[in-house]
């Protein structure tokens, strides 16, 4: 087979041409892909002004916000420590007042011991009298006795410390007092300490 010269020349120059058009076609590709780099980066430089103002707009709203949380955390301290102190003060006044309501009683019981032990009618005269007057002052605060007599017993007003046995008497009924209780304002202060009736 001979050796065509002219066509292996024209197949190399096809080749070429095609190689050439290919390296065109990458060259276009690379420039079309470096204008949408050049592009994109234009916008994320564009947009980064944008988000460094949202950032410093949030970082500013965070600091406020901290402040204001501060503020209101030591707000909330001032006001508890202020309850405290009222609810002190309260009670100081409360005790203040209750015993300013003692105080007569207290002028009455010098009274009656420097008065001559002679007389002893009127010893208990001046004792009893000074009974009531702190009865009077127990009432005024909210102070009511337990009623035991011709009651049953309740676990919730009375302590039973002693039983008997009564066959006359139902069981639980309470036969005597042994020491009084006493209610404020509907809640037991101490229990009335009974003797019940158990068969």
């Amino acid at each position: 087979m001979p050796f065509d010269k002219d066509k292996l020349k024209k197949k190399d120059e096809e080749k070429l041409e095609e190689m050439q058009r290919e390296i065109d076609e990458h060259d276009e590709s690379s420039e079309e892909l470096a204008d949408a780099d050049a592009e994109a980066a234009t916008e994320v430089v564009e947009d980064v002004p944008e988000e460094k103002d949202e950032l410093e707009e949030l970082k500013e709203k965070l600091a406020e916000d901290e402040e204001r949380y501060k503020r209101l955390q030591a707000d909330f301290e001032n006001f508890r420590r202020r309850t405290r102190q009222e609810k002190e003060e309260l009670s100081d006044l409360v005790v203040q007042n209750f015993i300013t309501e003692l105080l007569p009683m207290v002028d009455n019981f010098e009274r009656a011991m420097a008065a001559e032990a002679n007389d002893a009618a009127s010893f208990q005269q001046g004792v009893d009298m000074i009974f009531n007057q702190l009865m009077d002052i127990l009432k005024n605060r909210g102070l009511k006795k337990i009623e035991t007599k011709d009651a049953k017993f309740d676990p919730n007003f009375h302590q039973a410390v002693m039983r008997v046995e009564n066959p006359e008497l139902e069981d639980d009924t309470i036969v005597m007092e042994l020491q009084k209780g006493y209610m404020v304002k509907d809640k037991v202060i101490r229990p009335s300490m009974v003797q019940v009736v158990s068969n």
